[in-house]
């Protein structure tokens, strides 16, 4: 497949987004503990890959691990509730020759999904050892649908050993092309590459919103201290859709700090279809609406809050000028030319072309177009409004 995005910097390859449920509360991660005595960790780099029903992506997922410039000492594929060929290509991915160490431990019956694969590696790993830190100095989680640049961990080991008090290190996140086989398919894949792409050149470092569930590079001294807040490191509740950002809000209220970086980059597979990107996004907002909403405004949630609201607003507004402009057209028999409206329009225009700028000419081509972002903000509207509604008036959510 081919890779989107900026050209990376290196000399190699190019570097380049109703009865309300009561819903239980995770316990905090208040204060960090005293240092325990140093110790060499039996590794320095382990990576963790949660995987259901992933065969057609988890060998590429694995090669680009076995890429590594800085390669990972230890791969823990986690097949849990599959049904596929997963496991098998896993495994013959760990019997060849020369690529990193590989185990595969199978959870056929997992309830707890993506979290409960998580803790069962990181349990395993700390019971080797007594605890995390032990076992590892750091912990790579990533997902089985996605690649990462070669140096990713090389990048993301220099990130962490510049600050003591760093958590984890988020991956910079682009999409996939050529996943689509129509016309409509390509367009729905391009707006996520656009999406994608502008988000990992706008987001946040210093508050970062989310840890990226594709690619999240971990101190296991962090990961300990949630342990030994509430014994486990990602939240194992049916109604946690979103664990990445419950255990990012837990490393922030337990005084770590989390990142991200541009040259952290991982690359992970898009939705073509309408119906499979709806499900993602509402899984995605929802998750992330009842973690807030068990929170409150605090001040590690409400940049979220504050974000989600803005989001809504804009569409409303972009929504109003679109009718507002329609009905003076239809009422003068002609599009209106008010010169207002023209230099309006056109400030719009440059606006959403100028922020796409690290992504190419075709990208700021459609955002200057503005109609095929507009359709696309009507798909985006309808997943956030739907999930702010069955936040509010449904039980607990659960994966699909």
């Amino acid at each position: 497949m081919a890779l989107t995005g900026p050209a990376l910097l290196d000399s190699e390859e190019a570097l380049p987004q109703g009865t309300e449920a009561v819903r239980p509360t995770p316990p905090p991660a208040v204060a960090k503990v005293l240092p325990k005595a140093h110790r060499e960790p039996a590794h320095d780099t382990v990576v963790v890959i949660p995987a259901r029903n992933e065969e057609a992506e988890v060998l590429s997922s694995l090669e680009s691990l076995a890429a590594q410039t800085h390669r990972p000492d230890l791969i823990l594929v986690v097949v849990n509730n599959s049904t596929d060929g997963t496991e098998r290509i896993a495994r013959e991915f760990a019997d060849r020759p020369g690529v990193p160490q590989t185990r595969v431990l199978c959870l056929p019956d997992n309830p707890h999904k993506k979290a409960g694969a998580l803790n069962h590696a990181l349990a395993g790993l700390a019971e080797q050892c007594g605890d995390l830190t032990g076992a590892a100095r750091y912990v790579l989680v990533m997902d089985a649908d996605t690649s990462l640049h070669p140096r990713f961990v090389q990048r993301a080991r220099m990130v962490m050993e510049s600050d003591p008090t760093l958590g984890g290190v988020s991956a910079t996140c682009y999409g996939r092309s050529g996943l689509w086989r129509n016309t409509w398919q390509r367009y729905l894949t391009g707006m996520q590459i656009i999406e994608y792409g502008r988000y990992a050149h706008t987001r946040s470092r210093t508050d970062l919103h989310t840890m990226a569930g594709a690619g999240s590079f971990y101190s296991t001294a962090a990961l300990q201290h949630l342990i030994d807040a509430r014994g486990e490191v990602f939240w194992q509740h049916s109604g946690n859709l979103v664990e990445d950002y419950e255990t990012t809000l837990s490393l922030k209220e337990a005084g770590w700090r989390v990142t991200a970086n541009q040259y952290c980059v991982a690359y992970t597979d898009l939705m073509p279809v309408l119906g499979d990107l709806v499900r993602q996004r509402e899984r995605w907002v929802r998750g992330t609406l009842d973690i807030m909403r068990q929170r409150g405004w605090t001040r590690h949630t409400r940049l979220s809050i504050v974000q989600y609201v803005l989001g809504l607003l804009g569409f409303a507004y972009s929504l109003g000028w679109v009718a507002v402009w329609a009905a003076q057209s239809i009422a003068q028999g002609q599009p209106a030319g008010d010169p207002l409206w023209l230099l309006l329009l056109l400030a719009w225009s440059v606006f959403s072309a100028v922020r796409v700028i690290p992504l190419g000419w075709k990208a700021m081509l459609v955002c200057a177009l503005l109609l095929p972002e507009l359709v696309f903000q009507f798909i985006r509207t309808y997943w956030m409004g739907a999930s702010l509604w069955r936040s509010y008036t449904s039980g607990a959510a659960t994966w699909a």
